[in-house]
């Protein structure tokens, strides 16, 4: 049985049809990436997993339980970091556990022996503005591990990074999900994210927005460092481009 599946899933706002009849799953510890043009209906359908808003036909499992229109029990990643920039790092990665009722020296205390395995040992007392972009979204995920029941949903969560920095830190979130029991849908426009970071792909295409083609990369995890320059890599993105075309 697969962690998450999301079933005939169909949702409307008024009159308009945003996403028809998707059928998508998530197995335990991969990284499955939805690919396709603004406007396909990608955050839609997140807004359908993660319990904000219910379809008008179909359901949402998580290990084998219907949690259709049932907010929080999967954690949910947007663009922007959303640090609270009066907060110490340490307080706002904990502060799903204090949510969750966990006394805050408590919290701060599970969160802690995270920030080695997450690159940010050092920065617990720090705020928010005196780190870089990159250091902000390694907090700000380990602030959606720690919310998370095993899965998370991402929104193009590198997509304000530079180039640089961006490479650096998937890398680094390849490296980091080898270690931590979680497993990750991940919306991406950018094809080479996609097929640098995904064990599949599923297309978005069409309006209403559907599921055209599913794509398994087959290279082995960790990435060799220039698999991006490799043959291979450039057939699975001739591929991609001509399903999305």
């Amino acid at each position: 049985m697969a962690l998450l599946t999301a079933e005939h899933i169909t949702k409307q706002y008024g009159s308009r049809t945003i996403i028809e009849d998707i059928n998508i799953h998530l197995e335990k510890g991969e990284i499955v990436s939805l690919l396709g043009v603004s406007g396909s209906g990608k955050t839609t359908l997140f807004h359908v997993l993660s319990g904000l808003t219910e379809p008008q036909k179909g359901k949402v499992v998580l290990g084998g339980e219907d949690i259709t229109g049932k907010p929080g029990r999967i954690s949910y990643m947007l663009q922007k970091d959303l640090l609270f920039q009066h907060k110490k790092i340490i307080d706002n990665v904990s502060l799903p556990l204090v949510l969750k009722g966990v006394k805050k020296e408590e919290a701060r205390a599970k969160a802690s022996p995270y920030f080695a395995e997450f690159g940010l040992e050092g920065t617990q007392n720090q705020y928010p503005t005196q780190l870089s972009g990159g250091m902000r979204q390694r907090a700000a995920l380990l602030r959606t591990y720690l919310s998370s029941t095993g899965v998370a949903l991402l929104d193009e969560p590198f997509s304000a990074l530079d180039t640089i920095t961006k490479t650096s830190i998937q890398k680094w979130y390849l490296q980091v999900m080898q270690h931590i029991d979680l497993s990750t849908l991940f919306i991406t426009h950018d094809i080479d994210e996609a097929i640098l970071l995904s064990d599949r792909i599923y297309i978005l295409s069409g309006q209403p927005g559907r599921i055209s083609h599913e794509i398994v990369i087959r290279e082995p995890k960790p990435r060799r460092d220039d698999f991006n320059l490799s043959p291979e890599f450039l057939e699975y993105k001739k591929d991609i481009l001509s399903k999305l075309n």
